[in-house]
């Protein structure tokens, strides 16, 4: 009888292991945020989309209002296409606006939309010209040591 308690224990214990494990597992991959719920998607094309990842939050004003869908490169422009799929619960007009954004201490990179002005809304399909791609640190760096290499040039004169 105490060997059948002990064994019940050490299965519940395994279980409990398992199932952290296909939850770690799927929080890694960001695949806990997959949905069957009904989207439209809107495209936007961007320079660089640095870290940005397939399933990553598009955000308004802070709220998750969809998912990247697909991320793919276009081979004619030489730019990173994405597409977004949006909850219909959320309209955009159409002069909104698309950036890269970055949260958090760990560098998560998400999709901000900024709403326009406009009276109609965007539609399946649609296409948001008005893009700003991630910024890289690595650029930022650069440019600044560039900076401090021309002030230095220009001050030995």
């Amino acid at each position: 009888m105490h060997r059948k308690t002990i064994d019940v224990w050490v299965g519940l214990f395994v279980l409990l292991g398992v199932v952290a494990l296909l939850f770690l597992a799927l929080k890694a991959g960001n695949m806990s945020s997959i949905s069957f719920s009904k989207t439209y998607a809107i495209t936007g094309k961007f320079d660089n989309i640095g870290g940005l990842k397939p399933q990553a939050p598009v955000k308004s004003a802070g709220v998750v209002v969809g998912r990247v869908g697909a991320i793919n490169f276009d081979d004619k422009s030489y730019q990173a296409n994405v597409r977004l799929d949006i909850n219909p619960a959320y309209k955009f007009p159409k002069d909104s606006s698309l950036k890269i954004l970055t949260s958090g201490l760990l560098g998560e990179q998400y999709v901000g939309i900024e709403a326009g002005g406009d009276t109609n809304n965007l539609a399946d399909g649609d296409r948001i010209n008005r893009t700003q791609s991630a910024t890289v640190l690595e650029d930022l760096i650069n440019q600044f040591i560039y900076s401090k290499a021309a002030e230095g040039k220009d001050g030995d004169k």
